[in-house]
């Protein structure tokens, strides 16, 4: 919640994200899938190659402060004004994430295990959720519970990889659902924070008079324009989901197939580059 330029922010961190770790991740278990482990993030060498995590490393707490500051700053309504402090805890919460990979990776490995982080992340994804899309009602909590779903379905493959990190298809989930959730925080946005890419009869979000809670809504014309545009939500949802399906699908047939040249098995080929290590070439022996 907060306006488009937050969301759309939201969007340049989940997708590349959420792509990133779908490739990581499926490439490793493509070369070998009995070995899998599932990683919390998964660098590259040379070190600098991971200049994704360290831009997330320097940018989570910038966001996290600026979002406190408007909390602190923000004189308006209720709901926007409480809304920035959740912000700023759901972002320091990752970044705190992101701290806890850091001293893995280049610090000491013992003091935060695996299972630890994962628990963490599935943690830092429930409040998220509990926190997602609060005071608002109608079209807009719609389309905030098909986030707030994507987000609980992240949380729970974190708990699972927590137990079970060979497992593929919670890592699977885990980055599709970012991916997902990537492109559905930036079409919330569009939907709810703008005029132009608004619902037919419909305006974007206001805020009633009334101070209570769940009082923010999309202005529409009709009862009819909203049950309209809860139509196009969910028909909309629907395409996300099938578009970043096939989008996962693609990725993970254009990695089988640089793994795996056709007509020569992994295996046959290594055991034919061995046989010519023991036995060099004719031509060679009768030299």
């Amino acid at each position: 919640m907060g306006s488009l330029g937050t969301h759309f922010t939201s969007f340049l961190f989940l997708f590349p994200l959420g792509v990133r770790r779908l490739v990581s991740s499926s490439s490793i278990y493509l070369n070998n899938p009995s070995l899998y482990r599932s990683k919390t993030w998964y660098f590259s060498n040379p070190t600098w190659r991971n200049v994704d995590f360290f831009v997330f490393l320097v940018a989570l707490p910038i966001a996290s402060f600026s979002h406190l500051f408007l909390f602190l700053a923000f004189s308006g309504h209720p709901t926007y004004k409480f809304s920035f402090l959740q912000q700023s805890v759901v972002v320091f919460l990752f970044w705190v994430l992101l701290i806890f990979i850091a001293i893995k990776e280049f610090i000491d490995p013992i003091a935060m295990p695996e299972h630890f982080i994962f628990v963490f992340a599935g943690v830092a994804f429930l409040i998220e959720y509990l926190m997602n899309g609060k005071g608002i009602v109608g079209l807009g909590e719609l389309e905030y519970s098909f986030l707030g779903g994507l987000t609980l379905v992240c949380s729970a493959a974190c708990f699972f990889l927590s137990l079970k990190p060979s497992a593929y298809f919670a890592d699977f989930l885990l980055s599709s659902g970012l991916v997902l959730k990537g492109t559905w925080v930036l079409q919330v946005g569009l939907s709810l924070y703008t005029d132009a890419f608004a619902f037919k009869g419909c305006g974007k979000v206001v805020i009633a008079p009334s101070q209570g809670q769940g009082n923010t809504d999309v202005k529409c014309d009709l009862e009819e324009d909203k049950l309209r545009g809860m139509a196009l939500m969910n028909l909309l949802f629907v395409v996300h989901s099938i578009m970043v399906l096939i989008m996962c699908f693609v990725l993970l047939g254009l990695l089988s197939r640089n793994k795996v040249r056709p007509g020569d098995p992994p295996i046959m080929a290594q055991l034919d580059s061995d046989r010519m290590l023991m036995h060099p070439l004719p031509a060679l022996e009768m030299e």
